[in-house]
């Protein structure tokens, strides 16, 4: 377990209340930041754990990843599903089984199933947070990585990365209603706050990809920067943040600001090395990104568009997710 505090913080910053999570594949860790003292916590875990998402209560958190005890990487049992307290980020003792090869998490609209997309199995499995069992399976296309739920919480979209297609799943019929076309290497979706346009990563083509819900259509794309991973659109804006993490050997340290209403990058802004995980403030005034090759979380203010606070996390920093706190 270690703390830390902020590398950097704007003077004029007025820190809110509330903690950002991280999940630090690379030291088997997850980063708690309290916004409001700048104190960062760390405990270690016994998975790799690659996203991480709080539940509707507030008091739960996810995390997927690779089990650091597994005897035998790649076996059925390999991927674990952990369930923590989000305030004490005390473990529940069992952890949950969910295939060779987990992805991300979310959970619908009440918190009572999670749905875990396995990308070596094609498929995404769904679990009961209650009896801690697995009740259903959807089948995708190739790869399935990131998921998100629609705003009205009737629908799952999922990026399959080696299919180039997005999943369209209903959460009630736990059934693939359409498989859309869009492009090269997707790897994240992200929802309007009306939920009536949808976003896609597209990692292999350094574009963001555009989707009609209604029609479920790809209507457009938008060039940003190298190997886009993962995004958010605040809501109350009019935005989509993007996530830029280039290569392992030569990594990006953007995140592009696409303006949804022209279909064009308003702006770039410099986090750090390896941008990857996107999430956002609750009353949308922030957007936490995640710096896989810097170890690093950083803070962007909405309003003027402008990094204003940096955290050392640990080590690999992926999936992000943020909790409102009083």
């Amino acid at each position: 377990m270690g703390w830390g505090l902020a590398l950097s913080l704007i003077s004029a910053w007025a820190a809110p209340t509330g903690v950002v999570y991280t999940a630090n594949e690379r030291d088997q860790s997850i980063s708690a930041v309290r916004l409001d003292n700048g104190e960062v916590r760390t405990i270690k875990v016994d998975i790799a754990p690659h996203n991480i998402q709080i539940a509707p209560d507030g008091a739960t958190l996810l995390a997927v990843g690779m089990s650091v005890h597994s005897a035998h990487h790649g076996s059925a049992n390999s991927g674990q599903l952990l369930i923590l307290n989000s305030k004490t980020l005390a473990v529940e003792p069992h952890a949950i089984a969910v295939g060779e090869h987990p992805a991300h998490v979310v959970t619908d609209s009440k918190g009572e199933r999670a749905f875990v997309s396995d990308s070596a199995a094609n498929l995404i499995r769904v679990i009961d947070l209650k009896t801690k069992a697995e009740v259903g399976q959807v089948a995708t296309d190739r790869y399935p990585h990131g998921l998100r739920l629609s705003p009205d919480g009737q629908t799952l979209y999922v990026a399959n990365m080696k299919g180039g297609t997005v999943s369209v799943i209903d959460v009630t019929t736990l059934k693939e209603t359409k498989r859309i076309v869009v492009g090269k290497g997707p790897v994240q979706v992200g929802f309007s706050p009306d939920g009536k346009q949808a976003y896609v990563s597209l990692s292999a083509e350094n574009r963001l990809g555009l989707i009609d819900t209604a029609s479920h259509r790809l209507v457009g794309k938008v060039a940003v920067g190298r190997t886009p991973i993962q995004m958010i659109a605040p809501h109350g804006t009019r935005h989509v943040y993007v996530a830029n993490q280039g290569s392992a050997g030569n990594p990006s340290d953007t995140v592009s600001i696409v303006d949804v209403t022209t279909a064009k990058v308003v702006a770039t802004l410099k986090t750090g090395q390896g941008a990857h995980g996107v999430a956002s403030s609750s009353d949308a005034a922030y957007v936490f990104v995640t710096n896989i090759e810097s170890a690093t979380l950083s803070v962007i203010e909405t309003a003027t568009q402008k990094v204003v606070a940096t955290y050392q996390v640990g080590a690999g920093p992926n999936g992000v997710t943020f909790l409102a706190t009083p």
